[in-house]
């Protein structure tokens, strides 16, 4: 994801079709990103270096800028320690499921938690919402990260359904075992004891797309580096303006 003034010097879109393949600078950054990603790490190559069963579509493609000037909240780079005039660029790791909705709606917070449940629990969320409805929780007296922490708070399955996952069982139980929180207090939870997904630093908000719906989508997408699984511990968000 891009921010900063950079968004509009290369001619990016975060309007309609944000999040699609509409526009030449959206496409090429992620079609290049997504090149890179698999050349230098030797080679994905099908039935030898990857074996993605299904593979996924945003392998091909994905980079978005954030619609920072029609947001209620603050960019996400400036939630990171940048200065809204620093152009940067945030890197987030998965993928690997979607789900969708519109909001606020009466029933939004049993949709937020049909959504948040149904997500692979080792892949934090990033949620991509419209400007509408951004504004509409904000409307609501939720800010960004007040959203957050309710998302937090009440995404929550028994225990014996969080364990019952093949990743979470390779890349989060040896953590556990390990006695590293909050991964040990989970595992220590009792079958039905209903246990806490993620917690506010898991979940990330970014703000995107045309005004035409008040829509967002919920990514499988860790903000890349951070979370079971991983050993690179930088800063997923980098300063492009000394790149140019």
């Amino acid at each position: 994801m891009v921010n900063g003034p950079i968004r509009d010097e290369i001619g990016m879109n975060s309007g309609i079709g944000a999040l699609g393949p509409y526009n030449q600078a959206n496409a090429t950054i992620g079609r290049a990103y997504g090149l890179l990603s698999q050349n230098l790490q030797g080679g994905s190559v099908p039935g030898e270096t990857y074996m993605g069963t299904l593979g996924n579509v945003l392998a091909y493609t994905a980079c978005f800028p954030e619609a920072e000037e029609r947001s209620p909240w603050a960019p996400f780079h400036v939630d990171h320690g940048f200065k809204k005039t620093d152009s940067t660029v945030s890197v987030f790791f998965g993928g690997w499921y979607t789900q969708s909705g519109y909001g606020p709606r009466d029933s939004w917070q049993a949709k937020f938690i049909r959504c948040l449940t149904a997500t692979e629990h080792y892949q934090q969320p990033l949620i991509v919402m419209d400007p509408i409805a951004a504004r509409g929780f904000n409307d609501l007296g939720y800010s960004k990260q007040k959203l957050i922490e309710w998302c937090s708070e009440n995404a929550r399955l028994p225990a014996r359904d969080y364990w019952d996952d093949q990743w979470i069982t390779t890349l989060v139980h040896p953590h556990a075992v390990a006695g590293v929180e909050p991964y040990a207090s989970r595992l220590k939870a009792k079958p039905d004891e209903m246990v806490q997904l993620f917690l506010p630093g898991d979940i990330n908000i970014v703000v995107t797309g045309g005004e035409t719906q008040g829509a967002f989508k919920m990514f499988g997408g860790r903000y890349a580096g951070r979370g079971p699984g991983t050993f690179n511990k930088e800063d997923p968000t980098v300063i492009i303006d000394a790149w140019r």
